[in-house]
């Protein structure tokens, strides 16, 4: 009994000191992964097609525009994300008026970028701002130009210098946001469609499929005309091709009758007595079949030369 309370120093000592390492230890890595953490927080990653904007107290001190990997200044700097890629913008659908004097409605879209994020920050501050921005220059451009165009310029396809237009209308915007040194540019501004007013479609549309049954009716007219032209001719090129023709076949059966006539002269005055004889004979194919009845003389040299009788 006496021994079970005694109590040995050097093992407690020991012991504590097993303690004392281990806590050293976790302190040790929860420094280390502080340290990690703090430094992880404070690294950041440019990717392809993006800007990082690093600011310092919200003013811009750098823009980072390559890819890799990047860091700022502990709890002063913040990194914020701009897009480096083109980006599509609808562009809010507006009325405007043409040269004359009719009411359309328009509806545009944009394709643009960020060329110098510093310059868009310092003026436009954020994406949608300068969305906004480059939307009222558009809308001014749009309208300035088709407000020197009639309206059947700009919808009918035979007429329509929109392919123009859109060319012009992106220069131009691209000028004024240049101007203002807002840091974008535009691509292209293309028109999707143009509608008109409700209370004005019903009467431009009545016009419109007047004007193409005008049109239409234009095209069978002259289509007739052609027709009739074409049947004209043709009926004057066949009478004279058939008049030319019984001309030529005339002149051949004449030609042929002429050969016939002296053939007949020739042989009849070689033979008087055969040739009379040939022709008689040849007459009987044309005269005398099953149920022919002949009433002739019996004495006539035709019917003896029939019977038989030659002398």
């Amino acid at each position: 009994m006496a021994d079970e309370n005694i109590i040995n120093m050097n093992e407690r000592g020991k012991n504590h000191f097993s303690w004392r390492k281990y806590t050293k230890m976790g302190i040790f890595f929860i420094v280390l992964i502080a340290l990690f953490v703090f430094i992880a927080t404070n690294l950041f990653i440019v990717r392809e097609g993006e800007f990082k904007v690093v600011r310092q107290f919200g003013e811009v001190v750098r823009i980072e525009s390559e890819p890799g990997l990047s860091y700022k200044i502990p709890f002063i700097q913040s990194v914020t994300t701009l897009p480096k890629y083109q980006m599509t913008y609808n562009v809010s659908q507006a009325e405007i008026n043409t040269r004359d004097k009719k009411r359309i409605l328009i509806d545009n879209y944009a394709i643009w970028k960020i060329e110098d994020p510093k310059k868009m920050i310092s003026n436009a501050r954020t994406v949608e701002a300068a969305e906004s921005r480059m939307e009222e220059f558009i809308y001014s451009v749009i309208r300035t130009e088709l407000g020197q165009l009639n309206y059947d310029e700009i919808i009918n396809d035979e007429k329509s210098s929109r392919g123009s237009l859109n060319d012009r209308v992106t220069d131009q915007v691209n000028d004024l946001l240049q101007n203002d040194n807002y840091g974008i540019s535009v691509t292209d501004v293309r028109m999707k469609r143009t509608d008109l007013p409700e209370e004005n479609e019903k009467s431009v549309f009545t016009r419109m499929i007047s004007e193409r049954h005008s049109t239409a009716q234009e095209y069978l007219s002259k289509g007739d005309a052609d027709k009739n032209r074409i049947e004209a001719k043709t009926d004057r090129e066949v009478s004279e091709i058939l008049a030319k023709a019984k001309a030529d076949a005339e002149k051949i059966r004449g030609e042929g009758e002429g050969q016939a006539a002296k053939i007949y002269n020739d042989a009849f005055s070689k033979d008087e007595e055969f040739y009379s004889l040939f022709r008689t004979l040849e007459s009987y194919k044309q005269t005398i079949n099953g149920d022919t009845v002949i009433v002739l003389p019996s004495d006539s040299p035709y019917a003896r030369l029939l019977m038989g009788y030659t002398e």
